[in-house]
């Protein structure tokens, strides 16, 4: 497998650290809000990403943070008149409801910034030891830039023209406009924790360099995260944790590009900003994430209602051919898979395969699978197929669509026993040439949400 490398501009082979095994970082949300769908999109992509590599046979391990302690979290708690945790817990539990109507799994291990001090203040402590940072007469703590002369390597910036953008803020005590917060001392009212510098909290960079090594090592395989995050997060990242552990931190840094809202950027100011939750109430959870993973994962998306109705339609095709291979394979005849069906359902894989070892391309990925989706369509088409055949297609149709985490949203999971029995009686009328009852049996589960299908292989129903 290949996958482009910000660090290294191009496309490498992925060779892990540990042979078989693949260590990955994911940045995760900071939790004072719902989460919007650019925060939806990393989310889906490096889901599919962990699920492929499992898929090929990896040990993944795969964390994803919480950023649980933050200047937006203590806003938003003295906005409320409640304590900084509180706001926290809330929107944790609330990203566990986006996630999950996504069909993100959860990762190995999901630690929270408040959970790793010891860690964040260990990093801290060396770097101090070893000249990269140094204390503030207020009490902050800052890195030294301009030490560590790799700096600008991932985000490909010349120091000269970062130090054109740098600036010190009002209260900021640096040394040079460069140098960025590792340790914030707390001001009045502001939640704090004792370190050996003041009493206050991490800066947002270290909180990542701390659990990534306490629970994937020092350094690792795959970091990944927005496009957004280059700089200054995932740069101000490598630069502590490689002056820190003298060792490479990522071998490849992946990033997803940017979500448009109608051509142009989304943003709050434009009124154009939209959380996974309203989205989801008005199209569900499901075709977002389609619409997510449709495209190469760096390219940017446009975002709209027209494509979430198409991902829609598409998702709809895909349950069509599931419902359509399961009906075929309980009214299959005994008997092995046929040649030509062993056949389709081995390009098919090779073509998954080869998109997806492509840098993740699921837009190719999920071309291969709508192209099974015709190979089964006309399997069944062509008559009755053997029960050998019928599974050969079903377990590669559900190998391919886990793989995407798509099709986890059947809509039959309620007592079907009224609609069975309605085309039963369906069923016996036209055995009986009863056209006119089988008519008014189908116009009533229509109203029902019910849609039936004749078939050679016998009547079948889905929900609409």
């Amino acid at each position: 497998m290949k996958v482009y490398n910000t660090m290294a501009r191009e496309k490498e082979e992925l060779v892990t650290i540990e042979p078989g095994v693949v260590r990955i970082y994911a940045c995760g949300p900071t939790v004072y809000n719902y989460i919007h769908i650019g925060n939806a999109r990393p989310l889906c992509v490096f889901d599919v990403l962990r699920r492929y590599l499992e898929w090929r046979g990896y040990t993944v391990k795969f964390v994803q943070n919480f950023t649980d302690i933050d200047d937006k979290i203590i806003r938003r708690a003295n906005e409320e008149d409640v304590a900084y945790d509180v706001i926290a817990e809330r929107y944790i539990e609330e990203f566990w409801k986006d996630a999950k109507g996504l069909g993100v799994r959860e990762a190995t291990v999901h630690p929270r910034a408040t959970e790793n001090m010891n860690e964040i203040i260990d990093i801290i402590r060396t770097l101090e030891e070893k000249g990269y940072a140094y204390k503030a007469a207020n009490g902050d703590v800052y890195f030294r830039t301009r030490k560590d002369e790799g700096y600008g390597k991932l985000s490909h910036q010349p120091i000269d023209d970062l130090e054109s953008g740098a600036r010190i803020g009002i209260g900021e005590e640096k040394e040079d406009a460069l140098d960025f917060a590792l340790w914030k001392a707390a001001k009045p009212g502001e939640p704090y924790w004792e370190s050996p510098w003041s009493e206050g909290r991490p800066g947002w960079h270290i909180e990542c360099s701390a659990m990534a090594r306490r629970y994937l090592g020092e350094s690792i395989d795959i970091h990944c995260g927005g496009q957004d995050l280059i700089f200054p997060h995932h740069e101000n990242e490598v630069a502590q944790s490689e002056c820190c552990n003298g060792a490479p931190f990522a071998r490849y840094w992946m990033h997803n590009g940017y979500i448009n809202v109608d051509n142009k950027k989304m943003s709050k100011s434009l009124g154009n900003f939209f959380t996974v939750r309203d989205v989801a109430e008005k199209f569900g959870y499901e075709p977002i994430r389609f619409f997510l993973i449709s495209s190469s994962y760096r390219s940017p998306i446009n975002y709209n209602n027209e494509s979430i109705e198409q991902a829609k339609a598409a998702l709809d095709r895909l349950y069509n051919c599931l419902n359509a291979l399961e009906f075929a394979l309980k009214n299959a005849p005994a008997g092995e898979a046929d040649a030509a069906v062993l056949a389709f359902c081995d390009k098919r894989r090779e073509q998954f395969i080869k998109a997806m070892d492509d840098d993740l391309n699921t837009a190719d990925g999920i071309s291969a699978v709508f192209e099974l989706v015709r190979d089964c369509n006309l399997m069944i088409a062509d008559g009755q197929p053997t029960e050998g055949s019928c599974k050969a297609a079903l377990s590669l149709f559900n190998e391919l669509t886990d793989v995407l985490g798509l099709l986890y949203n059947r809509k039959s999971d309620g007592d079907d026993t009224e609609i069975e029995a309605l085309v039963e009686k369906r069923r016996a009328a036209r055995a009986e040439k009863n056209w006119a009852e089988s008519d008014r049996i189908r116009d009533e589960l229509k109203a029902m949400g019910v849609v039936v299908e004749d078939t050679p292989q016998g009547m079948k129903w889905h929900r609409v």
